[in-house]
């Protein structure tokens, strides 16, 4: 794998500004992804992972969202100081985003076909008889078969509509694809196909996925690196390896023992206490201290430092370095 950074996020601040009150969405994030690479997002819903993936494409609900401050470098140029024009030239382009709810994300009254090849015909100098004919491969790409072009949205099934928008996603070759939650409506097989086929065009087309999911399962199946994302900070972020065999952060360890085991005889899951915290009024200390059996007063007065605690695995809690860490 090529060690080049594609994205960087640096100390990135995102709000929104409501009537009465200010949304603190995203606190402080740091990402790296290298090219080729899979970066999971984890977290419960409302942690902030797809306000992230949105700031990236620029998509943010205007005028409520704001990028208070940081940088987001895509190829060594920070996107955020880029104007509308440019980055209509980046999405769908260099950077596409497969949506969570694919009814939504695409149009009904449309041939599937046609919404795919205005895709390719909008960032490709290319006659309407090729971007039809690139659409259809792309169709057949994704295990669609190509005559299907012609038909509507209400036509095909649930995974089928989701492989639609996967081709749509991919169409022009991206760079980076942010997946936002990919399989989340989808049964357990057609899940597991939609994962396979999404890697196999990963490694086919040398793209770079950010995946935001709630699900560990798929993260394991299928990503390089993990952040743990909560109340819109990364308490945890490493290798797939670090996360899965050395969780260090006491709510990273809550998600895995809220997961059922084959291997263990207890009869109930042990769910994290509580609810994720008011993200228009969070504590100026550690943001999971409420929830926390092992948070002190420190906790809930003092954020806590990021710690590196091997190379490549950061963690962000006071626990670390202390024998029961």
């Amino acid at each position: 794998m090529d060690n080049k950074n594609l994205l960087e996020i640096k100390d990135l601040v995102i709000e929104f500004h409501t009537d009465d009150s200010i949304v603190h969405a995203v606190n402080g994030v740091n990402l790296v992804l290298k090219e080729g690479e899979t970066l999971g997002l984890v977290g419960e819903t409302g942690a902030g992972k797809t306000t992230i993936a949105r700031s990236i494409l620029g998509i943010l609900p205007k005028p409520q969202g704001k990028v208070v401050r940081g940088e987001i470098i895509y190829d060594g140029t920070d996107i955020l100081k880029l104007p509308e024009k440019e980055m209509k030239k980046l999405r769908g382009n260099k950077i596409a985003m497969i949506f969570q709810d694919p009814m939504t994300a695409l149009n009904p009254i449309e041939r599937v076909g046609d919404q795919i090849a205005e895709a390719i015909k909008l960032h490709n100098k290319i006659s309407k008889s090729d971007a039809i004919r690139r659409a259809v491969d792309m169709l057949e790409m994704v295990g669609i078969p190509g005559e299907r072009y012609v038909e509507f949205p209400h036509q095909f099934s649930g995974g089928m509509k989701q492989r639609v928008v996967i081709a749509m996603a991919l169409a022009c070759n991206p760079k980076l694809l942010l997946a936002d939650e990919p399989t989340t409506a989808l049964d357990v097989t057609i899940q597991a196909q939609v994962l396979e086929m999404m890697r196999e065009l990963k490694e086919k087309l040398s793209t770079s996925v950010i995946l935001i999911t709630h699900d560990l399962g798929v993260v394991a199946s299928i990503c390089d690196s993990v952040a743990v994302v909560y109340a819109g900070e990364i308490v945890e972020y490493g290798t797939a390896e670090h996360i899965f065999d050395n969780p260090k952060h006491p709510y990273t360890n809550g998600l895995f023992d809220s997961l059922p085991k084959l291997t263990s005889n207890e009869s109930r899951l042990k769910p994290i206490p509580g609810l994720m915290p008011d993200p228009t009024n969070l504590s100026k200390g550690c943001k999971f201290s409420d929830r926390c059996r092992f948070a002190t007063d420190k906790c809930k007065e003092v954020a806590p430092p990021v710690s590196e605690i091997e190379s490549g695995h950061f963690v962000k809690c006071f626990l670390i370095g202390k024998e029961d860490a």
